[in-house]
């Protein structure tokens, strides 16, 4: 069925018998008159109407990379063709979903007949995901514009959006550069030795003096010095928590979830540089995503390509699935990395048994995020009645979490306690000073 409706056009051109209908109030010998006019304003709808005819012989296609990263733009470029014999104006809306924020979002044009016209617009995605998009929308106006025709064009593309991964170059551009302390991540000493010769780097402050090379200083005119390769092969896997504590807005837009993925990208990265072999195990009910310790190149990909559709499901975390799941497909001894949230003490101390059960076998690192709300909470300002109970339950929800925390560390469990926005430079630093002390 082909629908049709009115324009804004047609409604002001109806004003015109409306107004002089009026006079036949006032003197009814005009009635013929407005016979007249009531007959010719209906005469030039209907033909204007019947222009819309063949309006609906459009074809389109769509160009876009498919890969898209978030909260990063993303060109789309529509190519549309009238194949009908007139030339149509149209809006044009592209199929795009609400979580693309397209600017422009609609366009006006006049479609030549046989003829493409292409539009360009940007869509920056704020949501990982697997996107189809599958038509464009038009809104075909007739040849007066009195009326529009709505049309669909089916024209399917898929695009994914992976984590945002411009940190990584970053920490590689400063890491060429010796400077990863402007985005946070701290230089560790290392204990012992490592015998394996890496390269000659410029000295920087905190370098260990005996590790000056004062050939290479005197032959470049600058402090050089000697750097070494940790110990290498070393596993890392990364037990990241999809459940309901997990969901939910940061305060930038982002979920717990999504800080956690980009600080694990993060840390593959840095691990993979240092040679050893990263994988990871998703999970909330159930297991969600499970990639095998590895090292190459590609790694880091394959890491996005896993994560880049995992959401935050509402419900409880099966954290002893994930660790059986853990046991079964990783025997040798790894740094495990638990990504999580825990909001009571109670929380946090099932998830530490379970981290303690890992010691010996493994490293565990209990990583947990903290939710502003609560803290908040605990600092608002007591004026009294409803808000002072709000503060002292916040404040004691989160001293009941610091104790348990607090005993996973008198317990030997390495454990961070961070604001998302807060974790990945505190993230590789832990890591880092693990690799420095030799504890893996």
């Amino acid at each position: 069925m082909i629908l049709v409706w009115p324009g804004k056009p047609l409604g002001r051109l109806l004003l015109i018998p409306a107004l002089a209908s009026f006079t036949l109030l006032v003197e009814f010998s005009l009635a013929p008159f407005v016979y007249a006019i009531d007959t010719l304003i209906a005469s030039v709808a209907v033909a204007d109407l019947l222009s819309l005819i063949g309006a609906g012989r459009f074809s389109a296609a769509r160009r876009h990379a498919a890969v898209g990263s978030l909260e990063q733009p993303l060109e789309i470029e529509i190519t549309l063709l009238n194949l009908g014999r007139l030339a149509r104006g149209a809006t044009v809306r592209d199929d795009a979903p609400g979580s693309f924020h397209a600017r422009p979002a609609i366009f006006e044009l006049v479609a030549p007949s046989r003829r493409e016209a292409v539009l360009e617009y940007v869509a920056r995605p704020t949501r990982r995901g697997t996107y189809v998009l599958e038509q464009v929308d038009l809104l075909v106006s007739s040849r007066l514009g009195l009326w529009r025709r709505p049309v669909r064009v089916r024209v399917s593309t898929t695009v994914k959006v992976y984590p945002d991964i411009r940190q990584i170059a970053k920490f590689t551009m400063l890491a060429r550069r010796d400077r990863e302390m402007a985005i946070g991540v701290r230089r560790t000493r290392r204990l012992g030795v490592d015998n394996e010769f890496e390269r000659l780097r410029d000295y920087v402050e905190g370098d260990d003096p005996r590790r000056v090379d004062w050939r290479a200083t005197a032959r470049r005119k600058k402090l050089t010095s000697r750097a070494y390769q940790q110990n290498q092969s070393q596993h890392v896997l990364f037990l990241i928590d999809c459940g309901r504590l997990m969901a939910g807005d940061s305060g930038d837009g982002l979920s717990p979830l999504d800080h956690a993925l980009n600080a694990m990208l993060l840390l593959a990265h840095v691990a993979l540089a240092k040679g050893d072999r990263v994988g990871l195990l998703a999970y909330s009910d159930r297991i969600r995503a499970f990639v095998a310790p590895a090292a190459g190149a590609n790694r880091v990909g394959r890491l996005v390509h896993a994560v880049h559709n995992l959401f935050p499901e509402l419900v409880e975390p099966r954290l002893d699935r994930a660790f059986l799941e853990l046991e079964h497909r990783c025997r040798k001894r790894s740094l495990v990395v638990l990504l999580t949230s825990a909001l009571d003490e109670a929380d946090a101390q099932s998830t530490g048994d379970y981290l303690e059960n890992l010691s010996g076998r493994h490293l565990p690192l209990g990583v947990f995020l903290r939710d502003h709300s609560f803290f908040a909470m605990a600092d608002e300002r007591l004026d009294g009645g409803p808000a002072l109970y709000r503060a002292a339950a916040a404040a004691s929800i989160l001293n009941d979490r610091q104790r348990a925390l607090a005993r996973l560390r008198r317990r030997g469990v390495f454990t961070l306690d961070v604001f998302p926005e807060q974790l990945t430079a505190q993230l590789v630093n832990q890591y880092l000073e693990i690799k420095a002390r030799h504890l893996l």
